[in-house]
C-alpha cells in the first residue's frame, strides 16, 4: 500500500516518529508521500530524519493556503520561497499542498488565490504534479486549475470531500482524486458515492495523518499504518477485493508521482 498524503514532519510525530514509521511498514505500507510546508524550516529539517528512517518516502513541498497570508505584503516572493524549499529537499516529486481554504479563511481570499495561482505556475514550469487542498472553495479551485490547462498541470485533489459531480470535473481536468479516513465516516455518503465512480487509474488513498483518523480510530492521532482502513472501505464501495484496490492505487500513485 501507499499512503499518498501524510504529514510525518508535523510536530505531532516529534516524540515517536521511528515507531510510527515502523508500524506503517509492518502494516504493509511500502511508501508514502510526506507533505512539507515551504514556510517552515523545521519541517525541512525533520524531512532529513524521515528520509533516513524510511528511504522510499517521497516528498511534496508547498505553501498551504493557511500560510498564504505570510505573502500578503510580499506576493512576488512566493515563487522564490517555493523553489528554495524544493531545492532544500532533494527528491521532492510534487508541489503541495497548495490551494484554497474558505472555511477557516486564515488568509484573505484574494491572497490565497494569487499564492495558489503562482504555485501552480511554478509546478507547470518545473514539470511537477500538484497536491491540491480545497475546502468550501471548489469553484475557484477548479477555475485556477483550468487556467493552467494548456500546457496541462497534473496533480491530485487530496482528502476529497466533494460529490460525484465534483470528482468527475476533477478527472476531466486530468487530476487524480484521493480519499482519506473521511470515507469511513457514517455521514460521508456523498464522499462514498464519489469514490464509487472515480476511474481506477485516477484513484488514490491517504491518511492525511496526523488528521482525520478513520473508523475505528476516529478521534485519535492518525498515522500511515491506518491507511488500510481506507482501502477496505473503498474496496467495499467499489465492489472489488482489497488486494485488487491496493494494486490499482499503487499503480495510480506511480503514474502520477
Amino acid at each position: 500500500m501507499i499512503d499518498s498524503h501524510c504529514h510525518l514532519a508535523d510536530e505531532a510525530f516529534h516524540d515517536d516518529l521511528e515507531a510510527v514509521i515502523t508500524r506503517a511498514r509492518d502494516s504493509g505500507v511500502d511508501r508514502a508521500l510526506c507533505v512539507l510546508d515551504a514556510t517552515k524550516d523545521s519541517e525541512t529539517t525533520r524531512a532529513v530524519q524521515i528520509a533516513a528512517l524510511w528511504p522510499s518516502v517521497r516528498f511534496a513541498v508547498g505553501v498551504h493556503p493557511h500560510q498564504a497570508g505570510v505573502f500578503a505584503e510580499r506576493i512576488d516572493e512566493v515563487e522564490s520561497v517555493l523553489l528554495a524549499a524544493i531545492e532544500a529537499r532533494p527528491g521532492t516529486c510534487a508541489v503541495g499542498e497548495i490551494g484554497l481554504d474558505y472555511h477557516y479563511d486564515f488568509a484573505p481570499r484574494a491572497v490565497q488565490r494569487e499564492v495558489f495561482r503562482r504555485q501552480v505556475r511554478v509546478a507547470r514550469e518545473i514539470g511537477r504534479p500538484t497536491v491540491i487542498h480545497t475546502r468550501e472553495a471548489d469553484e475557484d479551485t477548479l477555475a485556477i486549475l483550468g487556467e493552467a490547462a494548456s500546457p496541462a498541470v497534473s496533480g491530485v485533489l487530496h482528502c476529497f470531500t466533494g460529490d460525484a459531480a465534483m470528482a468527475a470535473r476533477a478527472v476531466e481536468l486530468g487530476f487524480h482524486v484521493s480519499f482519506s479516513g473521511i470515507v469511513t465516516f457514517k455521514r460521508a455518503v456523498s464522499v462514498r458515492e464519489a469514490a464509487a465512480v472515480v476511474p481506477e487509474s485516477r484513484l488514490l488513498v491517504e491518511t492525511d495523518a496526523p488528521y482525520l483518523a478513520p473508523v475505528p480510530h476516529r478521534g485519535k492521532r492518525n498515522e500511515p499504518a491506518w491507511v488500510g482502513h481506507v482501502v477496505e472501505m473503498l474496496a467495499q464501495v467499489r465492489g472489488v477485493a482489497p488486494e485488487e484496490l491496493k494494486m490499482q492505487t499503487v499503480a495510480a500513485f506511480e503514474a502520477l508521482f
